[in-house]
């Protein structure tokens, strides 16, 4: 019998066996998906996904003869010819380029005599002969037999185009994408003995882990409510929230809202539900997802104190900036051999979520539920049988609501999971349940894990609100700052900050917060401002609205730029976080000066709708009522229309079309430039050499994630151009043109107060 090859030789020069690999693959795509609808058909995904290599011209290919082959379509081919299986033909075509179109038509285009005539990506079968490769296939000793059970029986009508059956396919992907990485690392890790898979991660339904993590938080908690520096309503508060929680664990797998007022001890709470229901319910990891960098870093960090003692791998961050601060640069750069190889481990562990507690972002978390990519996808088998947090979920953008809330709903329902929605000013996604209905049957109607969390936040009073009548100019804003001598001023444009920060008198306790700042210049000046406030020194700082939703400072005054409801409790959330004070000082008022107040549209418009909301209820106005809240969120839905902002959206979606899907689901929709700022001379002077040296790469863009901000992207005659360095590229040995990373190319363009100032311009205080 010949031997056919699905990868050239490891390092020991032992080669991988296609029959080995296809068996392989099926059955670990379909471990990864097991008591799911979708297994046997994801089994099959794996056993076909590679049969164009039995082509000789592939086989040739594998000793560099023959290049520009497509192996993979001849699988989907006969996925659908004999085993009228649709999803896993899908998976097959894209697990190399990425999900396609469903509709009847493009599927049809699968036929290897079309394939032949014109192929898409402009490659060459590497066997026209489907029949044949099926032949040496069975020689084998594998058969492609039909599944029993399949996600679809047939080509999808119109009313089956909706997000939940999309999502069914991507989970079916993700579990075929996943299989192949991890058997093909496996083969070229191998060694004379064989293939060596890497060592699988810890779940929370295992060992009892679940328990053994919660009786660790557990601690954790007694330990910090014994501190002195809470009051004893806080305290009380922070106990009621948590033993509603553990009660609301015991609960069966679902979707659930918790609702608690900033400072109420949320972060903990939720975990501890987490972990119970966890327990309760059998399920493998909890997922944290938060908007933005600056609460993972903290959230993080409290996570791995609290569960240090159950090792490394416990926790795992997946998000731009991870493993990259100051301690993992120096142990790099320090050869640090250990710690390399733990980096190195959380690095492969994130590439498809195999930790039983993961941080990640909602970019990260939401946008790969609707990825058309291997790489974007290959985590989301994970999801099932999971607990999923979601933290400040008011950050949603209103556009995507309906989608995403179909996509989680149907998560919840149908994959063994819970959906937690988790803010101090929850949002009413329950007024769009029957939209939501339309792309995924179970609809949105949580379950509140705290039932009357009105009383929770009338008992933490510890802000008042005063609401200023007339519009004041930055000068007279700067001179009421002056009287206070710890004061925050939240501002809605850098722009703003900007001309605030020229209004006030420079001093050594005046600060700037903004994402002018590169990530480590941020948490550098941030930890300055809290030692300040805890020492009782002199404190000023004026920020742009990145300070808040997680950044965990307490002043006793804030003053706020008007702006959408759900930010201006946010940035109350940043006075008195302890109750220290009787009570804190949250002044809310509105700039005079020129030009526009708002980043964009929707912020404007929802700020709007505050604002019509305020002057109707006049003293009833009371943000701590949540029947405010729900008033604010249910006009903006009225208002907004969620179902009409993303047209091209729904198109792709009633199209099957996965790439437009992808392309027009994006929670960040602004064409940026990445800059890498000159905050860390030393650092910086590494990467500049790095970049010069060896280009581009992957390991590079990770290191300079934390030294680097982003700018929208300049116009092609912006004078900005001509201070930046682009980063050179190379492929295959050749230079390419990239546009995205460039590095500052004066000093002097970075401030150690400011941050980035754009040269000749002042277009970088726009947003």
């Amino acid at each position: 019998m010949k031997d056919y090859y699905a990868h050239s030789g490891n390092d020991v020069n032992r080669w991988h066996l296609l029959r080995e690999h296809l068996a392989s693959v099926a059955n670990l795509a379909k471990s990864y998906v097991a008591d799911w609808k979708g297994a046997e058909e994801a089994e099959l995904a794996g056993l076909l996904h590679d049969l164009g290599k039995y082509g000789e011209r592939f086989q040739n290919r594998l000793h560099g003869q023959d290049q520009g082959l497509d192996h993979w379509s001849q699988g989907a081919y006969l996925a659908i010819r004999k085993g009228g299986a649709l999803a896993a033909a899908l998976a097959i075509q894209g697990h190399h380029v990425g999900l396609q179109s469903m509709q009847k038509d493009d599927l049809k285009k699968l036929h290897p005599d079309v394939l032949s005539r014109q192929h898409p990506q402009n490659l060459s079968l590497s066997e026209s002969d489907v029949d044949l490769l099926e032949n040496c296939l069975e020689a084998d000793g594998l058969r492609c037999i039909k599944p029993k059970q399949r996600l679809f029986s047939g080509f999808l009508g119109v009313s089956e185009a909706r997000v939940d059956n999309m999502l069914d396919i991507r989970r079916l992907f993700s579990a075929l994408v996943d299989a192949d990485f991890i058997d093909t690392e496996a083969h070229f890790n191998g060694d004379e003995d064989g293939k060596s898979p890497r060592m699988s991660g810890l779940k929370l339904n295992q060992q009892g882990l679940a328990q053994r993590a919660s009786e660790k938080l557990s601690a954790f908690i007694n330990s910090k409510s014994s501190l002195p520096n809470q009051t004893e309503n806080l305290h009380k508060i922070r106990q009621q929230l948590l033993h509603a929680c553990l009660q609301g664990a015991d609960q069966k797998t679902g979707v659930f809202t918790l609702t608690a007022p900033t400072g109420s001890g949320k972060t903990l709470s939720m975990l501890s539900f987490a972990l119970r229901h966890a327990e309760q319910n059998k399920l493998e990891r909890i997922i944290l997802v938060v908007p933005y960098l600056s609460i993972i870093e903290q959230t993080a960090a409290i996570y791995r104190e609290i569960f240090a003692d159950l090792g490394e791998d416990f926790v795992l961050e997946h998000h731009s900036m991870a493993g990259l601060g100051a301690e993992t640069a120096k142990s790099d750069a320090e050869g640090n051999e250990e710690s390399q190889q733990q980096n190195r481990r959380q690095r492969l562990l994130s590439e498809n979520w195999d930790a039983p507690v993961v941080i990640t972002t909602s970019v990260q978390f939401l946008e790969s539920l609707f990825s058309n990519r291997p790489s974007g996808c290959r985590k989301i088998h994970r999801i099932a049988n999971s607990v999923v947090l979601f933290d400040e979920v008011q950050t949603l953008p209103t556009a995507l609501a309906i989608p995403s809330l179909a996509a989680l709903s149907h998560i919840a329902r149908h994959w063994h999971s819970t959906m937690v929605f988790a803010t101090a000013t929850q949002p009413a996604f329950d007024h769009l349940h029957e939209q939501v209905q339309i792309q995924a049957s179970a609809g949105w109607q949580p379950k509140p894990i705290v039932a009357d969390h009105a009383a929770m936040a009338n008992a933490l009073r510890r802000v008042h609100y005063t609401w200023m009548n007339e519009k004041l100019t930055w000068q007279a804003l700067a001179g009421v700052l002056q009287t206070h001598s710890q004061v925050l001023c939240i501002v809605n444009l850098k722009r703003h900050a900007h001309d605030l920060w020229q209004a006030l008198e420079t001093t050594s306790d005046l600060f700037h917060l903004s994402t002018n700042l590169c990530p480590l210049h941020r948490q550098s000046m941030l930890e300055e401002v809290r030692q300040r406030l805890k020492n009782g020194l002199p404190c000023r700082l004026i920020a742009t609205q990145c300070i808040e939703a997680g950044v965990d400072v307490d002043f006793p005054v804030v003053y706020r730029a008007f702006a959408p409801l759900d930010a201006i409790i946010q940035a109350a959330g940043r006075c008195n976080r302890e109750g220290r004070l009787e009570v804190g000082q949250a002044v809310i008022f509105i700039p005079a000066c020129d030009g526009r107040l708002y980043p964009d549209a929707t912020y404007e418009q929802a700020a709007g709708v505050a604002l019509s909301l305020k002057n109707e209820l006049d003293d009833a106005f009371d943000l701590y009522n949540p029947d405010v809240i729900q008033r604010y969120y249910k006009r903006l839905y009225t208002v907004a229309d969620p179902g009409q902002l993303a047209k091209p959206l729904y198109e792709a979606i009633k199209n099957l079309n996965f790439p437009e899907v992808a392309h027009h689901y994006r929670l960040i929709k602004h064409d940026a430039i990445n800059v890498v700022v000159p905050y860390d001379l030393e650092r910086f002077e590494q990467l500049k050499l790095q970049a010069e040296q060896q280009g581009l790469t992957v390991k590079w863009i990770k290191r300079a994630r934390s030294s680097s901000i982003s700018l929208y992207r300049p116009r092609p005659d912006d004078p900005v151009w001509d201070s930046l360095l682009p980063v050179q590229a190379f492929r295959q040995g050749k230079h390419y043109r990239q546009d995205d990373w460039f590095i500052a190319a004066n000093l002097h363009d970075y401030d150690e107060k400011l941050g980035y100032r754009k040269p000749d311009s002042l277009n970088c205080w726009i947003a």
